[in-house]
């Protein structure tokens, strides 16, 4: 042994996972056996960087674990056993047998079924530009359906668009500047936990913080004040505040006369929503209305960060855009610090005319909604072969339980490029071993801040993982596809991207981005995006049509009293951590169901017994935790848990329902109604 078999390095890395924080890591590696191979040994945050300062969430720290998980796939798996047994049968194969194996199928599949036999399923396992996004290219070479990725953003984006365009958001570090701060539908010490020490600053200047959530969960903790809002009321007290800023003349009638359009519309149809009307329907008091109301219509600057969680219903999107109007009222837009983040992705003016070859898309293709993939995979829809990169669909995706018996068709091809033994990966007929972020070179963005970020492969891939981009090439070379865009290295990617005369851009080269790694977009000091109007038809922020509140078409009713809200868990983020322990030990070694003493009592289950959820859909158990957290008639399960962690081995998203939002296609994860009964034991399976 000698002593350079232990020394270590340091290298900073942008995080690829899907988080607004998009965190700049200061990753150590080195080896920690005599003469073995380099590995992630250790995961902090970037202390020079302005949005990290030093510190990694409390998810990520712990990354390490999962890059040399010992059941990660290093070696081409193909299954030997049927797909219903219930643990897989792995043969190890060579690349070349895998890939030649595949490529004939596919070739088979098109010669006699056509393009449209070949559906891709992904999402943000990374976030990365190329291994994320680019290498949809062969998919889109084939002519394959298109896959809506909507399961997470579309609600919100289609919202913000309506109103404002081109999603911009206020800039992270003037934050501070804000005076009143309302954390609406947004749990931002578990989800974009680098928001706080801005949160931080703004309370030790003054700041008063209020949390609008249907449950007590971190953040409202944190708050000086939490609203708990009846889930899917929040277009209605949108309206109820708008309400009171109309009738005490809080609004900025300056900036509503230069900078927007449809008040009138919007002025009468929040004319019904007096506190007292507005508490029937939200559950709030009418006074803690007009209080509220109060300070949004005499605080300035104002400052609102608003999250998808409201969107998670059947009028999701309307909620959010009614919400995000506010500040267009109170004339925030042109007070530092003030106004609205839903994300700061627009910002990020990059040329994506090709990116993931989006040129080659057709206006007739066809598409497939991605919560919509368990009916997708039903025989009758004629898809032979699905490629999963990027997702673990049997866990996430809504109703999953036929999301897994379509998995498990022996007439469907399911090949799984993966970096874990996620549960989708073991229905796969190909395990193909993917890398991780520190393994290959990418480029990323933010939706939560504004800085651009590159990685170079920092570390040897472990035995024969590969990234996204090199498996899809090989196919597409044996599939003889010529395309030269499916093609491309990372570097042929930044170079398109930076070809672009955008002044938010300007400077940002692919030279310079390369040897900085983080480099801010070229954004003025006290940006302030929507002071004089928006990115929109009208050039202005645009009011009408009004929102209203609906109630939900899936009422409660007898048979399903409750209302199931699945948001994150602070250990976790969405399924990329559900694989190790002591982050399943920190979020109590099992989902828990946090049930109200009400609902409890009438529903005849206790404190820590275990319980049966039933929705239209399907029957989880679930172990009961009876808290005032949750509100009667609402109850919470955190976080996107593998079925295996549970005690019947099924995931929570086996209730849920393919339903799409109003706007944007989007997932209502918050909307299934259930009932639930005391359970004797869980039945694993």
């Amino acid at each position: 042994m000698t002593a350079p078999d232990f020394l270590s390095r340091d290298v900073l890395l942008t995080c690829p996972l899907d988080c607004p924080d998009a965190c700049r890591l200061k990753v150590t590696v080195g080896r920690d056996t005599p003469g073995g191979p380099e590995r992630m040994l250790k995961v902090t945050g970037d202390a020079a960087h302005p949005i990290t300062k030093g510190f990694a969430c409390a998810k990520t720290v712990h990354y390490p674990s999962r890059a040399n998980h010992p059941d990660r796939p290093l070696y081409p798996l193909k299954r030997v056993n049927a797909k219903t047994d219930p643990e897989p049968v792995w043969e190890r194969v060579t690349w070349d047998s895998a890939l030649d194996d595949i490529a004939a199928r596919l070739r088979t599949l098109l010669e006699t079924r056509g393009q449209g036999s070949i559906l891709r399923y992904n999402y943000a396992g990374t976030m990365g530009l190329m291994e994320g996004t680019h290498v949809h290219a062969l998919f889109r070479a084939l002519g394959a359906p298109e896959l809506d990725e909507t399961i997470c953003a579309t609600a919100g984006t289609e919202a913000w668009s309506l109103g404002y365009g081109t999603r911009f958001g206020v800039d992270p570090a003037d934050v501070a500047h804000a005076r009143l701060i309302v954390l609406w539908g947004i749990n931002s010490l578990s989800t974009n936990s680098h928001l706080t020490p801005h949160l931080t600053a703004a309370r030790k200047a003054g700041a008063r913080i209020v949390c609008v959530d249907p449950y007590r969960n971190r953040t409202a903790a944190f708050a000086d004040e939490h609203l708990k809002i009846i889930p899917g009321t929040d277009a209605a007290l949108a309206l109820g505040v708008m309400h009171e800023l109309f009738a005490h003349g809080w609004t900025d009638e300056a900036y509503i006369a230069e900078a927007t359009t449809g008040i009138d519309e919007l002025r009468e149809a929040a004319r019904e929503w007096t506190p007292e009307r507005t508490a029937e329907v939200t559950g709030l008091d009418a006074d803690v209305i007009r209080a509220f109301a109060r300070a949004v219509g005499t605080t300035r600057p104002t400052y609102f960060r608003v999250g998808y969680g409201m969107t998670r219903h059947e009028h999701g999107g309307t909620n959010l855009r009614a919400v995000t109007l506010i500040p267009a009222l109170t004339g925030d837009w042109r007070h530092r610090g003030g106004g609205c983040t839903l994300s700061t992705s627009g910002a990020f003016r990059l040329n994506r005319a090709r990116l993931g070859a989006a040129h080659l898309i057709r206006p007739d293709a066809a598409r497939v909604n991605m919560n919509e993939y368990a009916a997708a995979l039903r025989p009758e829809r004629g898809f032979g072969a699905t490629f999963i990169y990027n997702c673990n669909p049997a866990v996430v995706a809504p109703d999953a339980g036929r999301v897994r018996a379509g998995l498990q068709r022996d007439d469907l091809l399911v090949v799984v490029l993966e970096q874990a033994m996620t549960e989708t990966a073991r229905l796969a007929d190909y395990l193909l071993p993917a890398t991780t972020f520190a393994e290959h070179a990418d480029v990323y963005t933010s939706y939560g801040h504004h800085y651009l970020g590159y990685n170079p492969a920092t570390l040897d891939a472990p035995g024969e993982a590969r990234p996204n981009s090199w498996v899809f090439q090989q196919l597409a070379r044996r599939l003889g596809i010529t395309e030269p865009s499916v093609y491309w290295t990372v570097d042929d990617l930044l170079n398109e991207l930076l070809t672009t005369d955008h002044p938010l851009l300007a400077g940002i080269t692919p030279e310079r981005l390369k040897a900085e790694g983080s480099v801010r977009l070229n954004l003025p000091d006290g940006f302030l995006p929507y002071a004089h109007g928006a990115e929109t038809p009208s050039g202005k922020v645009q009011l009408s049509p009004a929102p209203a509140h609906r109630e939900p078409l899936a009422a409660l009713s007898a048979e399903y009293p409750v209302r199931l809200l699945t948001p994150p868990a602070h250990h976790f983020l969405n399924s990329t951590y559900g694989n190790l322990p002591n982050l399943t030990r920190a979020e109590g070694n099992e989902p828990h169901l946090l049930l109200h003493p009400h609902d409890a009592q009438v529903s005849g289950v206790t404190d820590g017994g275990l319980a049966t959820l039933t929705s239209e859909i399907g029957s989880v158990q679930r172990r009961v935790k009876v808290t005032d957290a949750a509100q009667p008639g609402a109850a919470i399960l955190e976080g996107t848990w593998w079925g295996l962690s549970a005690p019947d081995g099924r995931s929570i998203n086996e209730l849920t329902a393919q339903t799409l939002t109003d706007l944007g296609g989007g997932s209502t994860f918050h909307n299934t109604r259930i009932r639930i009964e005391p359970a004797q034991e869980a039945a694993r399976g």
